[in-house]
């Protein structure tokens, strides 16, 4: 099983960024899907998630406003976390999770940092 991240970098203030991760080994379309982040000296914490079927749930309020965007691709195997707005304190490494009755898979990460 693989879930590989991609889409992280610097981006000042502001900016956006889209998140991918691809999946191997896994009927994808039976998983639930989630992204997670994990700041310095802080715990791993939720971003959001999206289910087979597309229900999302997001953990902040600011997903509220339209700042982060969950998604998925079944033909492609593929989460998607669009960011939008970024802020300095975003700045973390967002790692990609697969979910379902019996398994639970991690990707590496992926380094996000919001800095001017």
């Amino acid at each position: 099983v693989q879930l590989a991240e991609s889409g992280g970098g610097l981006v000042q203030p502001g900016g956006s960024l889209r998140l991918s991760c691809a999946s191997s080994g896994i009927i994808f379309n039976l998983y639930e899907m989630g992204w997670y982040r994990q700041a310095p000296g802080n715990q791993r914490e939720l971003v959001a998630t999206i289910t087979s079927g597309g229900s999302t749930i997001y953990a902040y309020a600011d997903n509220g406003e339209g700042r982060f965007t969950i998604s998925r691709d079944n033909a492609k195997n593929t989460v998607y976390l669009e960011m939008n707005s970024l802020k300095p304190e975003d700045t973390a490494v967002y790692y990609c999770k697969a979910a379902s009755r019996f398994n639970t898979y991690w990707g590496q990460g992926t380094q996000v940092t919001v800095s001017s």
